[in-house]
This record gives structure tokens, C-alpha cells and sequence, in this order.
């Protein structure tokens, strides 16, 4: 293949409207040519989180300009794109539909491959856009919506050990904000504030800390974020109680990381131990010191994206597709927008209540 393939990725899942040129250089390493984010925290700030109605109006009336800035920073023509990749699942339907039927028009419109990607592979493939990450690999995807530990066995290859039961960690992170009097999205500034406060000034919850594998739960911490927020009386116990749910998340993120690398040993025979921690929440610093310093214990190299691609981005969904193009893995133009969709087919749906674990 000389002509090095220029793939167009459109993300609109929630409430990033993203756009981004990809290609690859002569080792098949993926080049982003531009990416292009545009948020709504202003859409959606006085309703402290993500309307999907008011969402899915603002990515109709921004596709087109952001597709367009994304091919005008990329430096290329439309003509040269050789596929169109767009979000089809999981996510808000009627967001998913804003960036779904723009990629299949605009693929009908210039007779070219379409290939529907799936959100979660974006994120869980996102770290070979900048390391030469070579396959199995475990990943933690913690985000606004997800968290989960996936062995990774190549591309479309994919098994769940663990989930969250209930809350995903964005989400636990995004209402103790809210609970501390912080605008949407408030889950980046916990992290902030705990740095004025006493991590050990509440005891707080760690739900199925000892049992249920690598599975995680939130609800019940969020409870008690919830019934202690409601006694604070000053600036010191809402830094006290940021710092203490921060350090409470690292405590139960430690035991069950251990627990997934015990899991993911089991299943494969590693001549490298790679950990990749991806998604929204991957952004910590705290969090991703403690994993850091957690892989060098156990002898994993800890692989995290870039920043700017640890939250919902079109960059990650143009590099699944330009895997998917090199292998001729196109998708009909009538393929479904999908809200729930998962990695793991075959894994349990372990959510709501009478969960056995």
C-alpha cells in the first residue's frame, strides 16, 4: 500500500463534539494530522450534568463546522480521505445519532468505506497513539460512563475481568463535586481541592472492597459523601472530605488492580507485562501515580495516552478505524446506533439491583 490510508474519526457519543485526520508513517505507526474538540460544559453547566436533548442540538449544529475545521488543520483535501470512522456505541443514543449519520452521509457522499467504532476500543486502543504497544495488554478504562479492567488480545479481541456494579468512577468523581457546592464537571477539581485537605479526616466506605474479584462499586461511597456533606460547615471539612474520598478511590483502585494483574497472568503467557489506564479519569495525577508506583512493585510498565486523549476524543475513534481499513473491516450504511454496547459480548450484564458477586 503506498498511498499511506487518511482516515476521518467523528466522536459524539456524549458531550464532546470531535473530529480528527489520521494516517500513519512508514512503520504503521499512527500520525494524528489534527484533532479537533469542542465541549459543552457551558450548555450544560446550570443543569450540573449532560442533557441529552440539549447535547445532541449542540453536536447538530457544530458537526459540520468541526468535521471541516478538522480536515482544514490537517492540511489535507476531503477528496484524499480514504474512510470515514464514526462512534456508533455506547453512549447517549440521540447523541451517538448527531456523529453516526454525518459519517455515513459523508461516506455515501464521497463513495468511500464507512466503519462504525466502538467508543470503549477507542479508549482501550487510545495508547498506541503514542507507544509501540504490542499485544496482550491489560487496561483499566475509567471514565465518565465505564470502568472496567479488559485483557486486551489484539484488535476486536477483548475479556472482561472486572466492572463497576454500579456508578462509573467519572460519574462518583463528577457528584461528590457536585456535592461539594462544585460546577459541572467537577470531578477534575476534586483532585484539587484534596491537595488543602486531611485524607484522613473521614472514614469512608470501600464497597466490595474484599470480595467480587476485580469488580468495583461506587454507590455506596457516594452515599456517604452524600450524608456527610450535608454536616459540612466550612471551606477545611470540604478539603477534608475531597482528600478523603481521593486517597478512598486510590485504596480501592490499588486492591483491585493487584487483583486484575493475578487475573490477567492466569489467562496469558507474558514475555512483557504491559498496563494501560485509559479514560477521563486516567487524567488524575494522583491516581496515575499510584499506579505508576503500583506496576513498578509489580513488574508491569504502566502506559497511560496522552492527557489531551484521555477524554472523549475523535483522535482515538481514527486510529481504530485505520486499524479496521488496513484489514478491510467496513461497516454497512444502515449499521445501528448502539447505547449499550460491549467490549466482551460474552461477559455478564452486572448491573442494578440483586447483583451476585
Amino acid at each position: 500500500m503506498s498511498k499511506k490510508p487518511l482516515i476521518l474519526g467523528i466522536e459524539t457519543s456524549c458531550d464532546e463534539t470531535a473530529a480528527s485526520l489520521i494516517t500513519e508513517d512508514g512503520q504503521g505507526v499512527p500520525i494524528v494530522l489534527s484533532n479537533v474538540v469542542s465541549s459543552q460544559i457551558d450548555v450544560h453547566k446550570e443543569f450540573g450534568g449532560v442533557v441529552p436533548e440539549l447535547a445532541a442540538r449542540s453536536h447538530t449544529e457544530k458537526i459540520d463546522l468541526i468535521v471541516k475545521k478538522a480536515i482544514k488543520d490537517s492540511e489535507k483535501n476531503i477528496a484524499e480521505i480514504d474512510a470515514i470512522a464514526a462512534t456508533a456505541g455506547p453512549g447517549l443514543i440521540v447523541c451517538l445519532s448527531v456523529g453516526l449519520s454525518f459519517g455515513k452521509a459523508l461516506a455515501a457522499t464521497l463513495n468511500k468505506p464507512f466503519i462504525a467504532i466502538n467508543h470503549l476500543e477507542g479508549h482501550a486502543l487510545s495508547p498506541k497513539l503514542n507507544s509501540k504497544l504490542k499485544y496482550p495488554y491489560l487496561v483499566l478504562l475509567i471514565s465518565g460512563g465505564h470502568s472496567q479492567f479488559l485483557s486486551v488480545q489484539g484488535l476486536g479481541k477483548y475479556k472482561r475481568l472486572g466492572t463497576t456494579i454500579d456508578d462509573a468512577l467519572g460519574e462518583a468523581f463528577d457528584k461528590t463535586a457536585k456535592l461539594l457546592g462544585i460546577e459541572f464537571p467537577g470531578g477534575p477539581q476534586i483532585e484539587i481541592l484534596a491537595q488543602k485537605g486531611d485524607p484522613n479526616k473521614y472514614d469512608l466506605p470501600k464497597p466490595i472492597f474484599n470480595k467480587g474479584g476485580c469488580n468495583l462499586s461506587f454507590a455506596g461511597l457516594k452515599t456517604a459523601v452524600l450524608k456527610i456533606s450535608k454536616n459540612i460547615n466550612n471551606e477545611k471539612e470540604k478539603f477534608d472530605l475531597a482528600a478523603s474520598f481521593q486517597k478512598t478511590i486510590e485504596k480501592i483502585l490499588y486492591k483491585k488492580t493487584k487483583i486484575a494483574f493475578f487475573e490477567f497472568e492466569k489467562l496469558n503467557e507474558l514475555k512483557e507485562k504491559n498496563f494501560v489506564i485509559a479514560g477521563g479519569v486516567a487524567a488524575n495525577k494522583k491516581i496515575r501515580e499510584m499506579m505508576i508506583n503500583l506496576c513498578n512493585e509489580k513488574g508491569y510498565k504502566s502506559i497511560f495516552p496522552p492527557i489531551n486523549l484521555c477524554g472523549d476524543n475523535a483522535a482515538m475513534i481514527g486510529m481504530v478505524g485505520l486499524e479496521k481499513y488496513k484489514i478491510g473491516e467496513f461497516n454497512d450504511l444502515n449499521f445501528p446506533a448502539k447505547p449499550r454496547w460491549p467490549l466482551d459480548e460474552k461477559a455478564l450484564f452486572l448491573k442494578g439491583a440483586g447483583v451476585k458477586l
